[in-house]
């Protein structure tokens, strides 16, 4: 598959307190990306064209339009002018069933979620994760989001895109990646991790954004039990959480983090509760 730039160099107008000058700066690329399932776009995302197998192979498995990346035959990129068409063929049986789901919501109007053409599909039923064993120190989860930072080489060029990383107790972070949306670093560490063989539920995705229901979704579809984020979550993706059996980890900031839901995974101590 063709690797196009990630970023871009451009010229600003810098003002700072010591004077204006003209300098360089190094910016993120944003284009739009096309996923398309037997010759028929199914979504179109902005995002950063790197790591586009990965976002192939994980939307398709994040979306359930595949339960395994066996399911999936091929993967070809198509550069359309102004963006990028992937081309992705199934196997017979996974097709069949997409295009029968297909079929079964076709409507006059979308939500514009992810090629989603309904509410009820919007608000999917999430695969539990409650009988997974995990469970993770505080040392754990404040160290998963400093080590996450060692791997975010395309925000330390750029100070512009989100990361997504699973780390693994005993091991760190395993796998990362990066891209201009949230939803879309998830995506394709969800590909990396299939195209690694490894288990969902033997980690926790960490996340440098706010948790929405998406990113709750998207990680009970890789099978992770526990999310943790730099910053808030909203009340749906709290509620989802809780009903997936999913631990969610948010407003992680140094040594001090907060614990919505299933707390039981984490180790912090007795709790004092305050107003």
């Amino acid at each position: 598959m063709t690797r196009l730039p990630a970023t871009a160099r451009v010229t600003r107008t810098a003002r700072r307190t010591g004077g204006t000058t003209v300098a360089a700066r190094i910016v993120p690329e944003e284009m739009p990306v096309a996923l398309s399932y037997g010759g028929t776009t199914h979504a179109v995302m902005m995002a950063t064209p790197a790591d586009l197998e990965d976002f192939a192979l994980g939307f398709s498995i994040t979306e359930g339009i595949v339960a395994t990346a066996e399911e999936i035959e091929s993967i070809d990129m198509q550069e359309l002018g102004a963006g990028i068409d992937l081309q992705i063929r199934l196997h017979d049986t996974a097709n069949r069933r997409f295009e029968a789901r297909r079929r079964r919501l076709a409507g006059p109007v979308g939500c514009g979620l992810c090629g989603i053409e309904s509410i009820d599909e919007a608000m999917r039923d999430v695969p539990s994760v409650a009988a997974t064993s995990l469970a993770l120190s505080s040392r754990d989860i404040t160290q998963a989001v400093s080590l996450l930072s060692q791997h975010q080489e395309l925000h330390k060029e750029t100070g512009a895109v989100h990361a997504a990383g699973f780390y693994i107790a005993g091991k760190g972070i395993v796998a990362a990646r990066e891209d201009v949306g949230r939803h879309n670093a998830l995506d394709k560490l969800a590909g990396a991790l299939a195209k690694a063989g490894i288990d969902g539920a033997s980690g926790a995705v960490i996340v440098t954004s706010r948790v929405s229901v998406e990113m709750v979704q998207k990680t009970a579809s890789i099978g992770a039990p526990l999310i943790a984020a730099v910053s808030a979550p909203t009340a749906l993706a709290i509620r989802t959480a809780e009903r997936a059996g999913m631990t969610l980890v948010a407003l992680v900031r140094g040594e001090e983090f907060d614990v919505f839901t299933h707390p039981e995974r984490v180790t912090i101590g007795a709790a004092r509760h305050v107003a």
